[in-house]
């Protein structure tokens, strides 16, 4: 069995990359941050989602990206927008939020002999985040292969996205085929202490329309009638 590190927000997009991996038959260890986010309620939903899933390891990675700011879901001064509210890259982008997460799992991976990374990232329904582009995940596979021992070494990384060319109807058809339980995920970049969602936010939207297309009830508790 190959063992894969899979990037566990408590999401509905890592949850669904967490059961993917496990189809592919790797021994998987899941690696969440609590990076100073406002929505650290996706936390705790992550511990729930690795247990069920019986990964190998679940580890909790403390980063303080909030002491830098700069986006809506770390900065206390900045306010996460409704859904449509802004064009281009919005405000809840973090920055350089990816290439800090996969360089972490990179060096975890090194240590376990590792050769499988996977994030949950979508060029489809990306909301305009750079870092979450098919060609981010290339070159950081470059840059992966480049600068570590194993990758100079010829153990080569592969850092896998099964997200990329999906929307978020497709990512949902793909997790209940492995039997996820999307109940047990929260995407809200708003949600309180008590794992509700706002109902509002890009991605509490991008999550009900993908509920919505592919015409099943939405398991997501909401704040209020959203």
């Amino acid at each position: 069995m190959t063992k894969a590190i899979v990037l566990l927000s408590g999401g509905l997009d890592s949850t669904t990359c967490l059961y993917w991996a496990k189809n592919q038959g790797h021994e998987c260890y899941a690696l969440s941050f609590d990076y100073g986010q406002k929505h650290r309620s996706e936390l705790n939903q992550a511990k729930i989602i690795a247990k069920a899933a019986a990964v190998k390891e679940h580890k909790i990675m403390q980063l303080s990206m909030d002491l830098i700011g700069g986006s809506s879901l770390t900065d206390d001064t900045l306010i996460v927008p409704n859904a449509g509210e802004q064009m281009g890259v919005p405000n809840t982008y973090v920055p350089a939020r990816n290439t800090i997460f996969l360089s972490i799992a990179l060096g975890w991976a090194e240590v376990l002999n590792c050769h499988n990374i996977i994030i949950g990232v979508s060029a489809v329904d990306y909301s305009g985040y750079p870092d979450c582009r098919p060609e981010f995940i290339t070159a950081f596979q470059n840059l992966a292969n480049l600068a570590t021992k194993a990758g100079i070494e010829g153990n080569q990384f592969y850092i896998h996205a099964p997200l990329a060319k999906l929307t978020k109807q497709q990512t949902i058809q793909m997790g209940l085929s492995f039997g996820v339980d999307y109940s047990q995920t929260i995407s809200c970049y708003r949600a309180n202490t008590h794992g509700e969602a706002c109902g509002t936010c890009d991605s509490c939207n991008l999550r009900k329309q993908g509920f919505k297309a592919q015409n099943i009830a939405d398991p997501t508790r909401y704040i209020s009638n959203n």
